[in-house]
């Protein structure tokens, strides 16, 4: 019988491994009070004989895994209760045991919750256009191009686009927003998102295995198989607890002669809430970043991620928004602000170019009718020429309007570094210049206060743009160091400068950041628009476009580690409080095994806080609802 089939035949088990203690001890408990106190032991020991068996089995799998755990100090204060005839305190220490091993499965379903939903909500199936009537066929099958129906409370199966109409999204399980988002026709919809409104259409624009909800599957799985370092100091320490637990029931036993004493020492120390607290606690803070729409992979990174004190940041697309904004037009002649807009977005909708798909944004966002261009002729790297509803329109950058018009090349330096500047012509007359920039997102200044107040000690901006844009970028915002034209080598090196003041942090979204994303302590990709080299080379990924959800992960982190370590100091001192208190005579063994369960629950409910993290402390709440704000604040507009 492989491993996996006997993981797979204990939690079979469990549930009987449960009840026979509970059983015997009640029918032992009436045979005793009727007067047959050598049938209530035999009884006592039958319900126990079980339980140490499956635990020995237990015991020897580990071993062959080369793991060792404290589940032996178990079964040895079963087997010395039996021995020594203390059969009572060992049918409760049977009933405890295998009652905290169901408790321990409990709090740890329940931590799990939010990753299990994650994984329970993969659809198989999906409804697909073909020849005039609708098909459903596997995920697999769906290719790129491929029509498919989205009824109300489906869940999206693949990445795709709006195919037409609006649609009305819920996407909280993929980013922690709890209100419904709606797109347009054209606008991206991401795998995984149930359909909260009327049935529409879905354009596929990835496979199944290569949509972010495939993706995001893949990395909880991961992260549910991990152990953190922390979970692995209970198996480095076990031996030595229970050399100490056998040095302290030795020792009460020489000292007084009564084996009982010994017995009671060994009982008090079964099991210890190192390995209960432990990975409840750090599973907990998994689940609950997952809420959050962070999704950090496994518990190994979750330690490591609470102890951050250096935070390396990217600037395009990490800390702006990665794409062009208008920022302002500024006109010319007589047209009103908004048609200037419409006729140049109409001509613009003739070329690929991203400041042209930004100003077709633009429009659209404000609801514009946009006309069909008409002999548009694109001159690559300079601008576009044609007509829309029988008028000439002209856009481009200042000297190719310019130049089109018969006028003299404007004078000057051009624009500001970061920023891109777009003249307008309409009818043979300049009618507006439009300048764009890359825009700082949103908050920028306030979250990183905020990271200053969760103790990060340096943020440092790496990017591969030209110095005076990164320092035009950075003024104001209170970097303690600016690196600019780096190389994806480069941003290695200052990833591997900064550990000078503890674990590092990057922050990144391209191609060019995932070098520096795996050589960091964690990497952190924005998952939502960033590149899957990026997602796969970092240890954590925001599923929603939003740099200050970091804030609650880091705040989820900390907290978690915290009630671990919390958890288990007050377990092992009360553990080693009651050895003390048995060898000294003060608790029998069956006293002593009722005070371990109490202590054994009290440690795992207090881990299951770790599921009402973040965020908490009062100051980092405020600052994370700070960062959160839509409002523009500090930095103001930033430019490429």
């Amino acid at each position: 019988m492989t491993l996996p089939d006997l993981d797979a035949l204990r939690r079979a088990a469990k549930p009987g491994l449960v009840a026979l203690p509970a059983l015997g001890l009640a029918a032992g408990l009436g045979l005793w009070w009727g007067g047959q106190a050598g049938a209530a032991s035999a009884v006592w020991m039958l319900a126990t004989l079980p339980v140490l068996g499956a635990l020995v089995v237990e015991i020897v799998t580990t071993l062959r895994r080369g793991e060792t755990g404290l589940d032996i100090v178990a079964a040895v204060s079963m087997t010395a209760a039996l021995v020594f005839g203390e059969t009572l305190a060992a049918a409760v220490v049977a009933l405890m045991y295998a009652g905290g091993q169901h408790l321990e499965d409990f709090a740890s379903h329940r931590a799990r919750r939010e990753m299990t939903d994650l994984l329970s909500r993969v659809p198989r199936t999906a409804l697909r256009h073909r020849d005039g009537g609708l098909e459903e066929v596997p995920l697999d099958a769906i290719a790129p191009g491929d029509r498919l129906m989205i009824r109300q409370g489906d869940i999206a199966p693949v990445d795709g686009s709006v195919a037409g109409g609006l649609a009305l999204l819920d996407e909280s399980a993929l980013t922690g927003e709890s209100l419904p988002v709606r797109r347009g026709s054209g606008e991206a919809v991401m795998s995984g998102s149930t359909n909260a409104g009327g049935a529409f259409d879905l354009m596929a624009t990835r496979r199944a295995a290569e949509s972010t909800y495939a993706g995001i599957v893949r990395l909880v799985e991961q992260a549910q198989a991990s152990r953190a370092p922390m979970a692995r100091m209970a198996d480095r320490y076990a031996m030595g607890f229970l050399a100490l637990t056998l040095t302290i029931a030795g020792v009460a036993w020489s000292v007084t002669g009564d084996p009982i004493r010994a017995v009671a020492v060994l009982v008090v120390a079964t099991p210890c809430p190192l390995i209960l607290a432990v990975p409840v606690a750090l599973v907990a803070g998994l689940s609950r970043a997952a809420h959050q729409g962070v999704l950090i992979k496994g518990a190994k990174v979750l330690e490591v991620l609470g102890q951050v004190r250096g935070i390396v940041i990217d600037k395009t697309g990490t800390l702006t928004d990665g794409r062009p904004g208008l920022v302002a037009i500024e006109r010319h002649d007589t047209l009103a602000e908004d048609e200037i807009l419409r006729l140049a977005a109409s001509l613009e909708q003739a070329s690929k170019h991203p400041v042209a798909q930004a100003i077709v944004a633009e429009a659209r966002g404000r609801g514009l009718g946009l006309g069909i261009p008409e002999g548009a002729v694109e001159t690559p790297g300079e601008g576009v020429d044609g007509r829309v509803e029988g008028r000439a329109v002209v856009v481009g950058g200042p000297g190719f309007v310019a130049r089109r018009l018969g006028l003299d090349a404007p004078e000057g330096g051009g624009s500001e570094p970061g920023s891109v500047t777009v003249s307008v012509a309409v009818d043979g007359q300049l009618a507006a210049t439009l300048t764009l920039a890359d825009a700082l997102r949103a908050g920028t200044g306030d979250f990183l206060a905020a990271l200053r107040r969760l103790g990060v000690e340096r943020i440092v901006l790496a990017t591969g743009d030209r110095r005076v844009v990164a320092e035009a970028v950075t003024e104001g915002l209170g970097f303690d160091a600016v690196r600019a034209e780096l190389s994806p080598d480069q941003k290695v090196l200052v990833v591997v400068t900064e550990r000078k003041v503890g674990p590092v942090m990057m922050i990144g979204d391209g191609v060019n950041d995932a070098p520096a994303l795996a050589a960091a302590d964690v990497g952190v990709a924005m998952g939502a628009r960033g590149t899957a080299a990026s997602a796969e080379a970092a240890d954590v990924v925001l599923l929603v476009d939003r740099l200050d959800r970091i804030l609650p992960g880091i705040e989820i982190a900390r907290g978690a580690r915290a009630i671990a370590m919390q958890s288990v100091m007050a377990g092992i001192g009360l553990s080693l409080a009651g050895m003390i208190a048995a060898a000294l005579g003060h608790i029998t063994p069956v006293q002593g095994a009722l005070l371990q369960e109490a202590i054994d629950v009290a440690v795992i409910l207090n881990a299951l806080r770790a599921l009402r993290i973040g965020p908490g402390r009062p100051e980092a709440g405020e600052a994370v609802a700070r960062a959160t704000d839509l409002r523009e604040t500090g930095g103001g507009r930033m430019r490429r």
